[in-house]
């Protein structure tokens, strides 16, 4: 019944909602791939990260490794993911290959949080969450890329700052954030700050108050996306029930639903140009997750896997031509 739903959900009349503009509609970029995370066996404790063709052929699993092994993040031809491997169960490190999964380096010797990241100065530079010791968690590092040093650059150990991404000049990081992570009460909201502190941090996006649907656990705002293009930030919401992908305006005034479907959907990540949004899409009982496509300025929604394993966080990066 699922497999059904989800090949007639390719045909309904869908709704969307999307900042209008004027531009040229662009030819996809066959140059890209999606590689996204995949529960290889629940028992084990086995995550790894597949690769497909941006057409959603020739799905191959490019990691290969006993460990927890899940991608948030690529620059160009440049993916990272974060893994257990040689260490203790969920202890994860920054690891770096290349797009057929080869070439895997160790970043650096920082322990990182389960979030999002980021980069800037032409992949040179990362921002990550991470953690030293107990008392030091969930907060923000920059990693030298090449030679792994780091530092960190928040200090309120009292609360959550996870899920980074800097704007595309590098001056501003959007992120999550509570001020005090063990208040189960507290909403984790987007906030934005310039990345070299010269201004206090601004909170983005405010959570329904009549809403309940959320569980404390629950996304009321989940990891940011910048589309520079189209001038908004991206990101998952659980909200009336529902999760769905969300946007809000630089300025915070304008927050609206993105896209709108029968389905839920999550994790996310834009093309390169900010035309393609790569999503894992799945059912209210979240017992299937499916790699989708949806395209900003057509419309255009594409399914590209259909199994009947956990098929999350995708993120684009560049294969070889």
């Amino acid at each position: 019944m699922l497999k059904k739903l989800l090949s007639l959900a390719t045909f309904v009349t869908l709704l969307f909602s999307s900042c209008s503009q004027k531009t040229t509609v662009r030819p996809a970029p066959q140059n890209l791939k999606i590689v996204y995370n995949v529960l290889e066996n629940k028992d084990k404790d086995d995550y790894d990260v597949y690769a497909i063709n941006f057409d959603g052929s020739n799905p191959t699993n490019i990691t290969r490794h006993p460990d927890v092994a899940w991608t948030y993040y690529a620059w160009k031809d440049k993916l990272f993911f974060i893994s257990d491997r040689d260490t203790c169960r969920r202890c994860y490190f920054l690891y770096e290959s290349d797009a057929d999964g080869k070439h895997v380096r160790k970043v650096a010797n920082l322990r990182l949080e389960d979030s999002w990241m980021s980069s800037r100065n032409n992949g040179k530079e990362m921002i990550v969450s991470g953690r030293i010791g107990k008392e030091i968690r969930y907060q923000f590092f920059l990693v030298d890329v090449k030679t792994g040093a780091f530092r960190q650059i928040t200090t309120d150990t009292a609360a959550v700052y996870s899920d980074p991404c800097f704007s595309p000049d590098g001056k501003q990081i959007v992120f999550r954030h509570k001020k005090n992570r063990r208040d189960r009460n507290e909403k984790a909201e987007l906030w934005l700050m310039n990345a070299d502190g010269s201004a206090s941090p601004r909170q983005l996006t405010h959570y329904p108050p009549t809403d309940t649907t959320a569980k404390w656990h629950s996304y009321h705002a989940g990891p940011p996306h910048w589309n520079a293009e189209a001038g908004y930030i991206t990101y998952q919401s659980l909200q009336e029930g529902k999760y769905s992908i969300y946007a809000v305006t630089l300025d915070g005034k304008r927050n609206f639903k993105l896209v709108d479907m029968p389905l839920e959907a999550g994790w996310h990540a834009w093309s390169p140009d900010g035309d393609w949004l790569v999503m894992d899409v799945f059912n209210h009982e979240q017992t299937t997750f499916d790699i989708w496509l949806w395209n900003r300025k057509t419309k255009e929604l594409k399914q590209l896997t259909d199994t009947e394993r956990y098929e999350q966080s995708p993120v684009f990066v560049e294969g070889r031509k």
